[in-house]
């Protein structure tokens, strides 16, 4: 029996990356799917080709940072498929690159906005929705930079993903009796456009590569899969984590 049969997730920045590769393999393992980005033409394409494959998927376009979206989101889940049992908090920015000292103050507002406030509106409307249906799995997407290791100008970005590793264990702690489990993935490398912009030479993406104990960077699928696990029963006693999914960059010194 596939993984998430008869769930409905709700994933955000699905429209590429990571987002979207769990979108292809969650509507592959059952799941239907509530697809959430800012652009539409993406999210559409995106809904075909789950539907081409047999799958279920809709798609709310919108901006994280505004609770409006939130509540379309959840709405949807519910609207269109019944409820709402996973919730893959997945969307953010890279924010400003730059020393501390030159960091605009409505830049590292923006950043913190995209990368955790979202996340704090997306878990205010989908914990009563995931509650209704007596417990779920709700994921966000942080990172190893910020947590154990740190890049210098990278403040905006380090910041805000640490943060939800706060919130997933207030969420956890709060959620857990009543049968919701919260985790975070902390991604090393994974090749997105995001990793592209960050690391844009050879030169860069070459660094970035050694860092890893398994000297190369993910691919987007190989984060979808560690999603899945945590979306689907096979995690049925883990709330609470960052579960770092980063190829040995938190451990290699080689």
């Amino acid at each position: 029996m596939p993984l998430l049969a008869d769930k409905v997730a709700i994933i955000t920045g699905a429209s590429s990356g990571i987002g979207r590769a769990a979108a292809l393999l969650f509507a592959r393992e059952g799941a239907a799917i509530v697809a959430g980005a800012r652009r539409a033409g993406e999210l559409e394409r995106l809904v075909a080709e789950i539907a081409a494959s047999g799958g279920r998927a809709v798609a709310v376009p919108g901006d994280v940072t505004e609770e409006a979206t939130a509540q379309a989101l959840v709405a949807a889940a519910r609207d269109r498929f019944g409820g709402l049992d996973i919730a893959f908090n997945n969307a953010g920015v890279l924010g400003p690159m730059a020393p501390t000292a030159e960091v605009a103050l409505p830049d590292w507002q923006a950043a913190l906005d995209a990368n955790l406030t979202s996340a704090f509106l997306g878990a205010k409307h989908q914990a009563p929705a995931l509650l209704a249906r007596g417990g779920g799995s709700m994921i966000f997407t942080s990172t190893f930079v910020g947590h154990t290791v740190g890049f210098p100008g990278a403040a905006a970005y380090a910041a805000s993903k640490a943060g939800l590793i706060g919130l997933t264990q207030a969420l956890a702690a709060e959620l857990g009796p009543r049968g919701v489990r919260v985790n975070a993935i902390l991604p090393g490398a994974v090749d997105t456009p995001m990793y592209r912009d960050m690391n844009g030479t050879a030169e860069a993406q070459g660094f970035i590569t050694g860092l890893h104990a398994l000297k190369r960077v993910s691919t987007p699928e190989e984060l979808a899969r560690a999603v899945l696990y945590l979306a689907s029963d096979l995690s049925s006693f883990q709330t609470g984590t960052a579960m770092l999914v980063d190829g040995g960059a938190s451990i290699n010194r080689t």
